[in-house]
Order: C-alpha cells, then sequence, then structure tokens
C-alpha cells in the first residue's frame, strides 16, 4: 500500500499525494521538465544535482528502466514527482521498474499530486527551495524545512558530483541513438581531447569518441599545467550542476587555457567559460529543462529543437568585446551560444547530445573536431 508523502514549498504551499520509490526526507530546488521521454537519463544527469525534479508529462515509468540509458554511474537529483508513476514497466529493452529503481538509488518520489499547479506556480513565482517527505508530514515543520534549505545560489555543487579519478574514456555511442553513418569510436591515432568533467553526461564522451577523437576524462578540479600535461589537442569543458561563480577553480583553469588549445563548452561549461572571458551569469526564473526548447542559429538563420537543462544564463550586458553570440534561446531569448572573436573557443547553453532529445544539433560536435583540425594545422604551418 503507498504511503502518503507531501512536498512543501519555502511560500508555504503545501502538495500532499502517495510516495513511490525510497522512503526519506529531502530538500532542494523544485524545479521542472517539460521532456515526454527521457525520465532515466534525467534521474542520472549529475546537473541536477541539489533539485527536486517535476516531470510535467502525466504518466512516467511506462518504458520502465534498464542498463543502458544512464548518463552517469547513479541518480543524483533530490527527489522526484510525478502525476502518475505507471504501474506497468512494457518495453523489450526494460531492465525492471522506475519505483523499484528509485527505491535501489535511496530517491524519495512523490506521485499522484496535481504537477500542472505546481508548474504553474513554479512558472509564476520561479524555482522555490521545498521539501520532499514521507517521514514528516506535519505542514508547519516542512515549510519551515523548506525556508531553511540551503538552495543553489553561491554553493559548489560540481565538486559533489566529480569523478574520484582521470579515466581514458573507450565507449561510442548505444546501437540504439541510430546515428547515420555509424563512426567508429576514436583510437590511438585520433586527436586527443582531455574532457573537463564538472558532471558530464556520459553521451557527451560516447559522441566524441564517434567523431574520431581519444577523450580522457579529467575531474573538473584539475588545473591548466594537469590539463597540458595530457598534451591535448582540444579541451572540451563540461556540463554540471548548480551556480557557475563559486566553481573559482575551474574559471581559472579556463582562463589560463585560452588561446593554448581549442575550447567547447557545453551547458555549465559554457557558463564558466563566459566567466572565464570576463562575462556574468545570472539565475533564471525557472530555467529551462526539456527536450522542446528552440534555439536560434544567427549565422545560418536555422532554429533548431534543442534539449537543455539550466538554472543560470550569462548575462549580455556583461559580455566582452571579444565574445559574439552565435545562438539565442527563442524562448526568452537569453543566450545559448558564444564563440570568441580572436581565440579558438566556442560554446553553448544546451545539450548537442541530445539523451534523450533531439539531434538537430549534432553538428558542433564535428565544428568541434574541424576546429581542432584548423589548430593543428595552423601550428604545423608555423612550425
Amino acid at each position: 500500500m503507498p504511503q502518503p508523502a507531501k512536498l512543501a514549498l519555502e511560500d508555504g504551499t503545501i502538495f500532499t499525494g502517495r510516495s513511490f520509490g525510497a522512503d526519506g526526507e529531502v530538500d532542494g530546488e523544485v524545479v521542472f521538465n517539460t521532456s515526454m521521454t527521457g525520465y532515466q537519463e534525467i534521474l542520472t544527469d549529475p546537473s541536477y544535482r541539489g533539485q527536486i525534479v517535476t516531470m510535467t508529462y502525466p504518466e512516467i515509468g511506462n518504458y520502465g528502466v534498464n542498463c543502458e540509458d544512464v548518463e552517469s554511474w547513479k541518480p543524483h537529483l533530490a527527489g522526484f514527482i510525478v502525476r502518475e508513476n505507471s504501474r506497468i514497466a512494457s518495453n523489450f529493452r526494460s531492465d525492471g521498474e522506475l519505483g523499484a529503481y528509485l527505491d535501489q538509488h535511496g530517491i524519495v518520489g512523490l506521485q499522484g499530486i496535481d504537477t500542472r499547479a505546481l508548474v504553474r506556480r513554479i512558472r509564476i513565482h520561479g524555482a522555490m527551495k521545498g521539501v520532499l517527505s514521507t517521514v514528516d508530514l506535519n505542514d508547519d515543520s516542512l515549510v519551515a524545512k523548506a525556508k531553511a534549505s540551503l538552495g543553489l545560489v553561491g554553493r559548489d555543487l560540481v565538486s559533489e558530483v566529480l569523478p574520484a579519478e582521470s579515466r581514458e574514456w573507450r565507449e561510442s555511442l548505444s546501437p540504439w541513438a541510430h546515428l547515420v553513418p555509424r563512426r567508429e569510436p576514436g583510437g590511438a591515432g585520433g586527436p586527443h581531447v582531455v574532457a573537463l568533467d564538472f558532471g558530464m553526461k556520459w553521451n557527451i564522451a560516447r559522441h566524441l569518441c564517434d567523431h574520431g577523437l581519444r577523450v580522457t576524462v579529467l575531474p573538473g578540479t584539475a588545473s591548466a599545467d594537469e590539463v597540458l600535461a595530457h598534451s591535448p589537442d582540444g579541451v572540451f569543458l563540461s556540463n554540471g550542476p548548480g551556480d557557475p561563480e563559486p566553481v573559482t577553480y575551474a574559471i581559472e583553469t579556463i582562463r589560463q587555457l585560452f588561446g593554448k588549445k581549442p575550447l567547447f563548452g557545453i551547458c555549465l561549461g559554457h557558463q564558466l567559460m563566459a566567466l572565464a572571458a570576463g562575462a556574468k551569469t545570472f539565475k533564471l526564473k525557472f530555467g529551462h529543462r526539456g527536450a522542446n526548447q528552440p534555439v536560434l542559429d544567427l549565422e545560418s538563420g536555422t532554429v533548431e529543437i534543442t534539449a537543455q537543462n539550466h538554472g543560470f544564463a550569462v548575462e549580455e550586458e556583461s559580455l566582452p568585446a571579444d565574445l559574439e553570440i552565435t545562438h539565442r534561446n527563442l524562448n526568452d531569448n537569453t543566450i545559448a551560444g558564444l564563440r570568441s572573436r580572436s581565440l579558438p573557443a566556442f560554446s553553448v547553453q544546451y545539450h548537442p547530445e541530445a539523451s534523450s532529445g533531439p539531434h538537430d544539433s549534432r553538428y558542433l560536435f564535428a565544428r568541434f573536431q574541424q576546429l581542432i583540425a584548423s589548430s593543428q594545422s595552423a601550428v604545423a604551418s608555423s612550425d
């Protein structure tokens, strides 16, 4: 028999439903994701560290979970909220059921609430701190805990999801990715990329390999000297959780790498690159999270449908002269892409690896590959 569970927001709003997953109590920033599928990728994306994620699609869990569709070694979010958890997991790739998966990994889940009302409240008032509990069902107590929650601003959440050590990445894309044409993963002869892992989704590394690149993953705390000691041909700056401004060690590393190696940043990596160049960031009202976010490529005029997950953005008024805007989010006109006018460096505020999501932006991995090749040719010409 499902146990009662409650979500309390810092503004005093209470939602009462039924628990699924683990028993317990968690706090975090309450946000929403508009994706219809990809819940296992969302659960295992380290960028959701410190957040309680609400899915807007009414039924979640219908195709179960499996051992392939993961973006890290475990779920990282604080809690998970759905309108209805499917009672049946039906898919030929399914290894298990969503509720059992949450329970296995200690993730508190809530179902049976009006998720439309919750999302509408977040859209109107902005993302809020909250507490999700199956053990304390006292409204006043829960609201007090929500108000006392730390939130995201000013916290270094990257340090909580860093890999323990460096590693060589060997895995290419899953056969379920349906790439046409399919590439062989990067080998010993391919250009060498160091990926600074601030909470990197594994599908990014798979894409880099599938573009013929040899990938070494380093923890995001690595210094510029440690990066350069690997003799990379390029450096990738990964996604990750939370506020970019407290991640000062990464900002300093990137600042020292400018002009020495081609750089490509995604999501948090985009924000960190902008901060290293002298720009500022700000917190969005409720963020961009979903697999259906329209982005305009200012150079080609093409509209891309993209997967996104971020609660912070780069402040346009603070951009230094050397940074040029390449992409814009068409929902709110915020910056969705940047490049340096003088150095081999570019970044985007969305996920071209699209796991899960549309494939419109995969060309960016080829662009990084081409940037590395151009840099290698320039070095060879100067010798």
